[in-house]
């Protein structure tokens, strides 16, 4: 009978290692996206992260590579989740609706992704990748010149009614300790706010 205790070994090496590599890249995440830490060392996401790091090191090499890897995983995923929602097939307002609903989610859930974004491009010269241009995104400034066009909306060029979802949702949320402070507000009561904002928005959009 052969021995299969050495691949047997080898593949569950493999799925642990993959795990713990994940781990990784999501304990990175949340301390540098949620958290905003961007100056954390990789011995803070070691320890965060249960691991050594020697561990770090060895599947990333250094914290600038683990924080490059992690921001282009963020930024790919909200980007397919932007096109999921913007390319569905539903009618415009209800589109406008689910949209503000998964961009507020993704800020609250990692606020600091757009500020280090912003800081990069200012600092560094940081830009995307060439690539083709995102059909999802595509056409939905088709479906915005329709509403225009249609009186659904007032008369806009679409990339300015995209602009004015994105502000509208972004701002409050990426100035949010800003906005707690000098508003005396607390977590409760600023997400509350935030939810009645939604409506504000789509009144804003549409009349």
């Amino acid at each position: 009978m052969p021995d299969t205790s050495v691949k047997h070994f080898s593949l569950n090496m493999a799925v642990r290692d993959t795990g713990t590599e994940q781990i990784i890249k999501d304990t990175a995440k949340q301390i540098f996206f949620a958290e905003g830490k961007f100056n954390a060392t990789t011995q803070d996401i070691a320890e965060a992260a249960g691991v050594s790091r020697t561990v770090i090191n060895y599947y990333f090499r250094s914290k600038d590579i683990l924080f490059q890897q992690v921001f282009r995983e963020a930024m790919a995923d909200t980007g397919a989740k932007m096109n999921e929602v913007l390319g569905a097939d539903m009618p415009f307002k209800k589109k406008v609706i689910t949209f503000i609903d998964m961009f507020t989610t993704e800020l609250t859930k990692y606020p600091y992704k757009e500020s280090f974004l912003i800081s990069e491009i200012n600092a560094n010269g940081f830009s995307f990748p060439a690539r083709d241009p995102s059909p999802g995104m595509q056409q939905f400034l088709k479906e915005i010149k329709l509403a225009s066009d249609s009186g659904e909306i007032k008369k806009v060029l679409p990339i300015n009614f995209m602009i004015n979802i994105l502000s509208l949702v972004a701002y409050p949320l990426l100035t949010r300790r800003l906005f707690e402070q000098m508003l005396e507000l607390n977590d409760t009561n600023f997400e509350k706010l935030m939810q009645e904002r939604k409506n504000m928005i789509i009144d804003i959009l549409f009349n």
